[in-house]
C-alpha cells in the first residue's frame, strides 16, 4: 500500500486542490493512504482537508513544524512506497502512481523518485519569467529532486530519510541522500509548481534558499569532520560537501546554448546576489528556524 504524507500549515487556500487531483483519478480499489498533517494551524486546512472524504485522514499537530509534520505522518502512514507531497503543489493520483511503479524494481537501486516539474509563468513579473528560464536550464536543477514538491520512497530509501537531522532545506537535503545512480526524475509523472508572482516575493524564496542551502553544507561539513576524527585523520571541513550551488560554468553553458538568455541571467546573477546578502545576517546568526514565506504563489487564479 502507498502512503501519501502531505505535511499542511495553513493551506487552506490551496489544499483542496492537491486532494482533488489525487482522488480524481484514482483507480477502483485503490487503496492509497492519503495523510494530511495540519501543524500548528490557525485556518481550516483540517476542515478542508477533511471535506474530501473517508480516503483522506487527517492528523493535527500542535507545532508549526514540518519536520515534526514528516515525522507524524511517518508515525501514522500505513505502507510503502512512501511519497511525501507539499500541500501548494499540484500532482495527480495516476502521477504518484508512476512515482510509485519506478521503485518497484529493486534490483535497478532506485530508492528515491521525483516527477518533472510543470511552473505556470503567465501571471508572473517579467524579472520572475526570466529568473526561472534560466533556473529551470541548470544541471542540479534538472537532475535533482529537489524544487519539486513531491519525493517518493522505497522502504530502503525511506531510512536514508529518517536518518537525517531536521533541516530548513529538507527536500535538498533528500536529494543528496542519494547517489545519482538511487534517485531518478520520472517523465511520466509531473507536478504543477507555482511560482513566486512578484520580484519581492522571489527574493523571499531566495533567501530562504540561500539559507537553507548554508545549514545543509554546514551538517555535511560537521559529518564529514565526525568521519575524519573518527578515522583518526584531519579532514578538511569543505571536502566531501556537495551541495547545488550554480556556478559560473553553469551558467556559461546556459549561454552557450542560448545566447539570447543572456538578459535572463543577469536578472538571475541579481537574484542570487541579492538573496544571498540578505542571508549572510540569518546564517552568522544560525537563524534556521525563520521561514520566509511567499503566499503569491498560494493565490488562486
Amino acid at each position: 500500500m502507498t502512503s501519501i504524507v502531505i505535511p499542511a500549515h495553513n493551506e487552506a487556500p490551496v489544499i483542496g486542490r492537491l486532494l482533488d487531483a489525487l482522488l480524481a483519478d484514482s483507480d477502483p480499489g485503490d487503496d492509497t493512504d492519503i495523510l494530511v498533517v495540519c501543524n500548528g494551524c490557525t485556518d481550516s486546512t483540517a476542515k478542508v482537508a477533511s471535506e474530501r472524504g473517508p480516503r483522506v485522514r487527517v492528523v493535527e499537530i500542535p507545532v508549526p513544524s514540518k519536520h515534526a509534520a514528516l515525522r507524524a505522518g511517518d508515525d501514522q502512514a500505513r505502507g510503502f512506497p512512501r511519497v511525501y507531497v507539499d500541500a501548494d503543489v499540484v500532482i495527480t493520483g495516476a502521477g504518484v502512481r508512476a512515482l510509485t511503479e519506478a521503485l518497484e524494481d529493486e534490483s535497478s537501486g532506485i530508492l528515491a523518485t521525483a516527477p518533472e516539474r510543470r511552473i505556470p509563468l503567465a501571471s508572473c513579473a517579467w524579472r520572475v519569467r526570466a529568473y526561472y528560464q534560466v533556473w529551470q536550464q541548470l544541471p542540479a536543477v534538472r537532475a535533482g529532486l529537489f524544487g519539486r514538491g513531491v519525493i517518493a520512497v522505497s522502504k530502503t530509501g525511506h531510512a536514508r530519510l529518517a536518518a537525517l537531522p531536521p533541516l530548513m532545506a529538507d527536500d535538498l537535503a533528500a536529494s543528496l541522500a542519494f547517489a545519482p545512480g538511487e534517485r531518478r526524475v520520472v517523465d511520466a509523472a509531473s507536478v504543477v509548481i507555482q511560482p513566486p508572482r512578484t520580484w519581492p516575493d522571489l527574493i523571499r524564496r531566495r533567501i530562504r534558499a540561500a539559507v537553507s542551502t548554508a545549514q545543509v553544507e554546514q551538517n555535511q561539513a560537521r559529518g564529514n569532520q565526525t568521519e575524519g576524527s573518527q578515522a583518526g585523520g584531519c579532514q578538511d571541513p569543505g571536502e566531501g560537501v556537495t551541495s547545488a550551488r550554480t556556478s559560473t560554468a553553469d551558467l556559461k553553458a546556459v549561454l552557450r546554448r542560448e545566447p539570447k538568455l543572456l538578459p535572463n541571467v543577469v536578472v538571475f546573477l541579481a537574484a542570487a546576489v541579492t538573496a544571498r546578502r540578505a542571508a549572510r545576517k540569518a546564517v552568522r546568526a544560525q537563524d534556521f528556524g525563520t521561514w520566509l514565506r511567499d503566499e503569491s504563489s498560494r493565490q488562486q487564479h
